[in-house]
């Protein structure tokens, strides 16, 4: 208990020794404060020199105060003070004034669980005495408003999913923290999210403020930047990186470059070099603007031709031969190019001076929150090195027109008038006179001038669909006439000196192709030939044990080919024992024989004639004989096997 009455007393005592640090959301006494950074809304409070080890025998005291009626959040980044018994040696108290509730004394490394303070106001204590290590602690604050308040040291890699909306307070700025990246390929995962927040010009150090960014896929190589008074690093591949979204950050047309100033430089071989407004533009080739002689009230005025929403500007210094830049430097807007305003912080009670460029090749970013809305704008350098040297560039977007929403009067009912007679009188179209009595043959000309492009339109998809059935019909026949039907057989006279053929003969012999109109009319009413058969050997199929009565008066003109043999007599139809044998089948009269196929094979290609026959009776009945090949004529026998040609 005495332990505990002891810090309160020490801190009484180093209020009295030391000038209390006043500000509008609260105050700071004690020789342990750290970092800190109190606004109504937000803030953030350290030990003294963290995150190294705190100092021996210091105390520090905070009054935070939020507006009435609100609550406030408390979110502990870090903490690490030595521990001891009850947390007599070091601790950390938290205490509500409007209420008397305290919470701690709190001690170790662990950090606490976000506290909630049902009041507007809270005093945060911190006591060291004699102690060997610890870090001391890292404290941030918001309103109840804000429920989703982060640390400042936050990674992107405590986060899993692809979007990402927390609340960052302010005063991240200066507490230690890695970033690696810049605004254009995105942040390493590994960066603290609001260090990149202030880094990428999404919200303001002074302030904090609400982010939504998203997580996407990493790059190999992260480029470093210098930009609103931070460097990143950089750094090397990653899985993830950080996307902050800027709805207007494109990059702004420059009309016209105007300067106080401009260097002409003549160097000793007498060369002429101009370092005019114009050379300011990041599109310019060669040297920058420089201003002769360089002095604090030179200046560089940009035009853009109309009013522009601008939140950003990006400087460079001279050239690789030079090294001439501007450290820091003031702008000016203006609306009209005469009354020109100072940009102030976002309190507006100074003038904002912005952290320039470190050498004469880097670009530096700095974002203007809340933006500028102007046409005219002036750069006005304060500090340096050499001379006074810029290449210039701005962000924005365009000035969105809204109109002002005109206020609701609600409006008598009207009387409307009791109409007695049909009115005659029409209401004039501007450029058109139209007269009533015409108006009725004018409606009757455009009816049938449509009436007329409508039938002839049918017309002609008519004649269409005709022209191709008729080409459709064309085609068919012509295939058609490729189709040739057998003939039929037709007998040769014994003084005939041209064999019977299947064939189609060939056009030179007077052969002409019949009329056919569809493919029904062929079979049975015209003549046709059918193609010729490839020059294979072809073998008819005999037919046996068929009844001469089933044969009829066509067996008694058939010709039978008899082929002699040495096992039986010659010209027997078939003798027992004696396998049948087959003749090729004809060709076409003029083709030439082809060789044999083998041993004790016939020729694929002969030729038959019909030789002169001599009739000569056998049991069978008279049968007609040739030399070269036996022809029978049956006439009335029981069984006979008879062979066709093949066709």
């Amino acid at each position: 208990m005495r332990s505990r009455l002891r810090a309160p007393l020490l801190l009484q005592l180093f209020q009295l020794l030391r000038p209390l640090d006043v500000s509008p959301a609260g105050a700071q006494s004690g020789d342990g404060c750290g970092h800190t950074v109190l606004t109504p809304h937000s803030g953030t409070l350290t030990s003294k020199n963290y995150p190294g080890t705190y100092p021996n025998h210091t105390a520090c005291e905070w009054r935070i105060q939020a507006a009435e009626g609100s609550s406030l959040l408390l979110a502990f980044g870090d903490m690490d003070i030595e521990s001891s018994q009850r947390c007599t040696s070091s601790f950390l108290l938290l205490s509500s004034p409007s209420d008397g509730t305290s919470r701690g004394p709190y001690c170790g490394n662990s950090n606490p669980t976000p506290l909630v303070i049902n009041s507007s106001s809270v005093t945060i204590q911190f006591n060291s005495t004699t102690h060997r290590s610890g870090r001391g602690f890292l404290l941030s604050y918001a309103t109840s408003q804000h429920p989703d308040l982060i640390s400042c040291l936050d990674k992107g890699t405590h986060y899993h999913q692809e979007q990402i909306s927390v609340f960052c307070p302010a005063g991240c700025k200066g507490v230690t923290g890695d970033i690696w990246g810049n605004a254009k390929q995105g942040y390493r995962d590994t960066s603290v999210l609001c260090k990149a927040a202030i880094h990428a010009g999404v919200i303001l150090d002074e302030l904090g403020g609400q982010l939504t960014l998203s997580r996407e896929k990493g790059i190999t190589l992260y480029e470093s930047a210098f930009a609103n008074g931070l460097h990143s690093k950089r750094g090397s591949l990653s899985e993830k990186r950080l996307i902050f979204h800027k709805a207007c950050d494109h990059a702004l047309e420059i009309a016209v470059f105007n300067a106080s100033s401009s260097w002409h430089e003549v160097n000793a071989m007498g060369q002429y070099t101009p370092w005019t407004a114009e050379q300011a533009a990041f599109s310019a080739h060669g040297s920058s603007w420089a201003a002769d002689p360089s002095s604090g009230t030179e200046w560089l005025e940009i035009d853009l031709g109309g009013r522009k929403n601008i939140t950003g500007i990006i400087t460079k210094g001279s050239s690789d031969r030079y090294n001439f830049y501007v450290k820091s430097y003031q702008v000016f807007s203006s609306r009209d190019g005469k009354n020109w305003k100072a940009y102030r912080s976002s309190s507006g009670q100074e003038e904002t001076v912005f952290e320039g460029n470190t050498d004469s090749l880097q670009e530096v970013s700095n974002t203007f929150i809340p933006p500028i809305l102007a046409r005219y704008l002036r750069i006005v350098p304060r500090s340096w090195n050499q001379r006074i040297a810029l290449k210039v560039a701005l962000q924005g977007c365009q000035v969105a027109r809204l109109k002002a929403p005109r206020p609701y009067v609600p409006s008598a009912p009207k009387e409307v008038p009791i109409l007695t007679s049909i009115p005659t009188d029409h209401t004039p179209i501007p450029g058109v006179a139209i007269n009533p009595e015409k108006a009725g043959s004018m409606l009757l000309v455009m009816l049938l001038i449509g009436g007329f492009v409508l039938l002839s339109s049918g017309l002609l998809l008519l004649a269409l669909l005709c022209c191709k059935k008729r080409k459709t019909a064309a085609e068919l026949n012509c295939s058609l006439m490729k189709e040739y039907a057998e003939p039929d057989v037709v007998q040769v006279s014994p003084s005939s000196q041209t064999a019977p053929s299947t064939f189609k003969p060939a056009l030179d012999e007077g052969y002409t192709l019949p009329l056919v109109v569809n493919h029904y009319d062929v079979p049975g009413k015209y003549h046709e030939y059918a193609e010729p058969l490839p020059p294979e050997p072809e073998y008819a199929t005999p037919f046996t044990e068929q009844a001469l009565e089933a044969a009829g008066a066509a067996a008694k003109n058939t010709c039978v080919k008899v082929v002699p043999t040495t096992q039986g007599r010659a010209g027997s139809l078939m003798s027992p024992g004696i396998l049948p044998q087959y003749d090729f089948p004809t060709q076409q009269l003029g083709e030439t024989p082809n060789s044999t196929r083998g041993e004790g094979s016939h020729q694929a290609s002969i030729v038959y004639r019909e030789p002169q026959t001599e009739r000569t009776s056998t049991p069978w009945g008279d049968v007609t004989t040739s030399p070269e090949g036996h022809c029978l004529q049956l006439r009335d026998f029981p069984l006979a096997h008879i062979y066709h040609e093949p066709l």
